[in-house]
């Protein structure tokens, strides 16, 4: 599909689930009734979470994953790859997570789950109106979860990383929906891309750096949940062999299609390695060959010079 500029129209990313319903599966009607009301509302939250019991949802236009799209040369929109979890709540449906994690971690699959647990603290010095001082906490584990028989406590500590997406904002996205009356599905209406490295090296990874230090001289362990696609971009990740060895375990979900208007999460795999891997994993990227960089220089030198000798000899 050519654009107006005569450029190949690239895949896009845009809403995946909308209040935990696939987008591709909504009704025209139902997708500019609903964009409507998001632009009314200008980023206030309201809606209960599908995910979370008598919760409401806390992310600003209801978008819980955003998926590719592409248009082909026939002018039909459809879809590709898997759901790229932008809300962390996404991982709560039914609870499931809290099985697995407690089934592999602790033996147990009805673990007491406690949130927002504080770890990191700063002193508060004593000042004239209190004189005992005191502690504010300033990092805490999204979940604990808790052995519930055994004596002495058992647990391990959970986190949840969802992904952020660079380009623009959703707003733009709603707007051009609430006029879009096509039976299909719509093209997005502007660039958006999911960023791995804002949710790996920039916000993941001081978390595990921060924690699990600690929390592995205790003889506990680090779950941590991401999606497939996120666990895709992660490189060389070294795995070691049983859970007894393991400071990090890695709990990757995925969405298969529901038999009503959704996706349902699964469980796509579990694997064991240490702090040191983790952070190998998060921080490495796989260098371009030679002929794609230099394919880029072409482009490039093309599109900005097309007149330059240079550019009619690589042409």
């Amino acid at each position: 599909m050519q654009s107006k500029k005569g450029r190949q129209l690239k895949p896009r990313y845009s809403i995946g689930e909308w209040y935990g319903e696939s987008f591709e599966q909504l009704s025209p009607e139902l997708r500019i009734k609903r964009a409507k009301i998001e632009i009314k509302k200008n980023g206030l939250v309201g809606n209960l979470c599908p995910f979370v019991k008598d919760a409401k949802c806390n992310k600003k236009g209801g978008v819980c994953s955003i998926r590719r799209y592409q248009k082909g040369d026939d002018g039909v929109v459809s879809c590709s790859g898997p759901l790229v979890t932008t809300c962390p709540a996404r991982f709560l449906e039914n609870d499931e997570i809290f099985r697995w994690v407690g089934n592999t971690i602790l033996k147990n699959e009805e673990p007491i789950v406690l949130s927002q647990i504080g770890f990191l603290n700063r002193r508060i010095p004593k000042t004239s109106q209190s004189e005992k001082g005191g502690r504010d906490f300033i990092g805490r584990i999204d979940n604990v979860l808790v052995h519930p028989t055994k004596i002495p406590l058992e647990w391990c500590a959970l986190e949840l990383q969802a992904v952020y997406f660079s380009g623009t904002n959703m707003r733009k996205e709603f707007s051009a929906l609430a006029i879009n009356e096509c039976e299909g599905i719509p093209f997005p209406a502007a660039n958006r891309r999911p960023d791995w490295r804002s949710s790996g090296p920039k916000r993941l990874l001081p978390q595990l750096e921060t924690k699990v230090p600690t929390i592995r001289t205790w003889g506990k362990k680090m779950a941590v949940v991401i999606d497939e696609a996120f666990f895709e971009s992660l490189v060389g990740l070294e795995r070691v062999e049983h859970l007894s060895s393991a400071e990090i375990v890695w709990f990757v979900v995925g969405y298969d299609k529901g038999a009503s208007n959704g996706w349902t999460l699964a469980l796509r795999e579990v694997a064991f390695t240490t702090l040191e891997g983790s952070v190998k994993a998060l921080t490495s990227a796989l260098a371009l060959s030679q002929e794609a960089f230099e394919e880029q220089l072409r482009l490039k030198l093309k599109a900005s010079h097309p007149k330059h000798p240079l550019t009619e000899k690589l042409a």
